[in-house]
């Protein structure tokens, strides 16, 4: 294992997860903002030709590092808090360097903003945490490449990177790689409204994953006045030069932070109802409505939400999560505590997450006593009696909700490192314990 994903044993960072029991939960949720949204809104509210504001964005540390890296290149945005809610005030300017850009562990970070960099006049550098340096960008490097920019990678195609931007880019057309990361495909499409030629980006690898994010990069490039031409056959994407207008936007709710308050009334039974689930999305965790019905659930959209009721009583699912990856440690917790043997296939991406997903999930829940097995694309999880122990979360935010979920009825599980949650979802432990007890 590399030095990213090792195992942390400083007991001042566990923490014990509330155990819950059999106990009967009714319960009302308000889940903060979606970070894939965030984070393509701001870079979209960058280029648009006027003041954009950003009603209710997810304040994290991954939008964070977003917001920190466009104002590091000389964009304004300004933080207000008015009634009852914050927003933030984004407005346009020279993209500038020299500029230094901390990426974090952020897979949108690190690999949409090296592309606006392209835009700026002058040096821009990106580094990160050690992770960071293992996952892929080197497609996103060859497409800048090919346009025309240089990049300083030390013929490593990773960071740390340096992109040298001359204050325009062509554009034209470009074959990509994407299987690996719909982020590199979403990464070109964002800035092809501000290139003088657009964008015609042609994926030329195998299956593309979390097509639902593509989609997502689609309509709101749309809905800021782009013109976008998709030809699913051909697996091309055309973004043509347009002028962004500004948006006054309502940033929904993160649908993939609900997945482990939805579990609670699935394992303790009794309902639970997210506030403000939208009507129509493009959010990949849309899909958890037909999941955790197929696993035993009742969900019932309304006006208000969405309202989850659970007898306690989980079914196995064989299901291929391509599509949906990030949701995977969720259901696999669900999948651990289930009636029944689960096959949860198609995300052999996830290795190249914040952590090798599968091989740190199966690590995990088998330390805990459960049954998993693991395979290239997908894990086997054949529920067990679980007992307590120290779940360790490789500075993964959904690895450590996961152990969150198994510890709804599994006493004495003690996670490392719950702080990883702010990545995404901020004071989620003293929500989490708040609704538990």
């Amino acid at each position: 294992m590399s030095s990213s994903t090792s195992r942390s044993d400083d007991h001042h960072l566990l923490w014990s997860a509330p155990t819950r029991g059999k106990n009967q939960v009714n319960l009302t949720v308000a889940i903060p903002g979606s970070k894939s949204v965030t984070n393509r809104a701001l870079i979209l509210a960058t280029l648009a030709d006027t003041p954009s504001v950003l009603r209710r964005p997810l304040i994290s540390r991954d939008t964070t590092l977003m917001k920190n890296g466009l104002t590091a290149m000389g964009i304004g945005i300004e933080n207000i808090y008015l009634k009852g809610e914050h927003q933030w005030h984004v407005s346009p300017d020279a993209l500038t360097g020299p500029a230094l850009i901390d990426v974090g562990n952020a897979g949108t970070v690190m690999r949409f903003l090296p592309p606006v960099a392209a835009l700026a006049t002058g040096e821009i550098s990106f580094d990160g945490d050690l992770r960071s340096h293992e996952r892929p960008v080197a497609p996103v490097i060859r497409a800048l490449e090919e346009l025309g920019i240089l990049v300083d990678h030390g013929g490593r195609y990773s960071l740390p990177m340096v992109v040298n931007g001359a204050g325009e880019l062509r554009g034209g057309e470009i074959d990509i790689d994407a299987s690996a990361s719909s982020q590199f495909l979403s990464a070109l499409l964002l800035i092809g409204p501000s290139t003088l030629k657009g964008i015609s980006a042609r994926h030329i690898g195998p299956s593309l994953p979390s097509m639902p994010h593509v989609e997502m990069t689609v309509a709101m490039l749309r809905d800021f006045g782009a013109e976008v031409d998709v030809d699913h056959r051909q697996n091309t994407w055309r973004v043509h030069p347009a002028r962004l207008r500004r948006q006054d936007l309502v940033i929904e709710p993160d649908l993939s932070n609900a997945a482990p308050f939805l579990s609670i009334p699935m394992i303790c039974g009794g309902s639970i109802t997210i506030s403000d689930w939208p009507a129509i999305t493009t959010q990949p965790g849309d899909q958890l409505r037909e999941i955790l019905s197929e696993m035993g659930a009742i969900v019932l959209s309304h006006d208000s939400g969405l309202t989850l009721h659970g007898t306690g009583e989980i079914h196995g699912i064989d299901i291929d999560l391509h599509d949906v990856g990030e949701l995977t440690p969720a259901i696999a917790a669900l999948a651990a505590l289930a009636d029944s043997p689960s096959h949860l296939r198609g995300i052999g991406h996830l290795r190249l997450h914040e952590t090798d997903r599968l091989s740190a999930l199966t690590r995990e829940i088998n330390g805990l006593g459960g049954n998993v097995t693991e395979d290239v694309t997908s894990i086997h999880i054949t529920p067990a009696p679980l007992h307590g122990g120290i779940f360790h979360t490789y500075d993964d935010h959904r690895l450590a909700t996961a152990a969150a979920v198994l510890a709804l009825t599994t006493p004495g599980i003690e996670i490392e490192n719950v702080a990883t949650t702010a990545k995404t979802f901020p004071d989620f432990p003293a929500l989490w314990s708040s609704l538990i007890a």
